[in-house]
């Protein structure tokens, strides 16, 4: 004798919901780590371990240098969420990977950043679960524009952080090179990705879209360069 419930039928939208409860679980367990600042970089650190004889900033710069370094935290924290958010409803299993992959490097900026934060004596934005919060929710409607827009808006979201790295290695001070040293790996690794999504199948944005970026790109940045 047999029940509904256990027919083949019956059992597979249970698995199917079983199966997004798990995820969403480990993404709220991911979350939380990114917030706490628990995640651990996997490779090496940029500016080594040793201070060394590195300059002594006075204490406009290192503060100056801080604000840079949150901001640039903030981002981390924003291409963290946003990434997982894409992959989480991403139906293409090689584009998804595409996204956990990248999702995975920006851990190693996010833990740079907090260490440098650290040697700067300062601290990481207050509002850093607001930025995540949203930045998750915009990757799930990037996921749902399908694969080439859920890509462009990797590429397009890469470029304007490496304009947004560029400018941060104008205005840092000449001699924090340990700032310089991170932010030039990160960098370098933005650009990795941007073309990493372009060789996919990435499709530019429209122009609404990109300049929508910039505003909320803005308002970030000016506000975590303070709290």
């Amino acid at each position: 004798m047999s029940f509904p419930h256990d027919s083949a039928a019956g059992a597979a939208p249970w698995r199917r919901r079983s199966s997004w409860v798990d995820r969403l679980l480990a993404e709220a367990g991911r979350a939380l780590q990114v917030l706490d600042g628990s995640v651990a970089h996997r490779r090496p650190y940029p500016a080594g371990d040793s201070f060394g004889d590195a300059p002594t900033l006075t204490e406009s710069e290192a503060r100056h240098a801080a604000g840079l370094m949150r901001v640039n935290h903030v981002g981390e924290v924003c291409a963290q969420a946003l990434y997982r958010g894409q992959a989480l409803c991403c139906r293409d299993e090689t584009v998804r990977q595409v996204f956990l992959q990248a999702a995975e490097e920006e851990v190693d900026h996010l833990s740079w950043c907090h260490q440098r934060l650290g040697e700067l004596h300062s601290r990481v934005s207050v509002f850093n679960p607001v930025w995540y919060a949203g930045s998750f929710g915009l990757g799930v409607i990037a996921s749902r524009l399908g694969k080439a827009r859920n890509l462009g808006f990797m590429a397009e979201t890469e470029r304007q952080v490496e304009e947004h790295l560029n400018g941060h290695l104008d205005s840092l001070p000449a001699q924090d090179l340990r700032s310089r040293q991170v932010v030039t790996q990160m960098r370098d690794d933005e650009i990795g990705h941007r073309t990493t999504a372009e060789h996919h199948g990435a499709v530019p944005l429209p122009v609404a879209a990109q300049r929508a970026m910039r505003c909320m790109s803005r308002v970030m940045t000016t506000t975590a360069y303070r709290l």
